[in-house]
């Protein structure tokens, strides 16, 4: 079984494997290097979702 990544929204560090509660956690992710940008990658669609959101009225 591949190790997956978690990124931790209350500590912002990456979890090898998941330790903390799900409540807390954004993955799984098949790299360390994707966990640790999660939240880089979240604000990105969200400002893409907008965009497509306002342009649609």
């Amino acid at each position: 079984m591949a190790t997956e990544y978690w990124f931790n929204t209350e500590t912002h560090a990456v979890e090898e494997g998941r330790h903390s509660d799900w409540s807390k956690l954004m993955g799984p992710y098949p790299t360390r290097e994707a966990a640790e940008h999660a939240l880089a990658r979240a604000k990105e669609r969200t400002e893409a979702w907008d965009k497509e959101e306002r342009e649609s009225r």
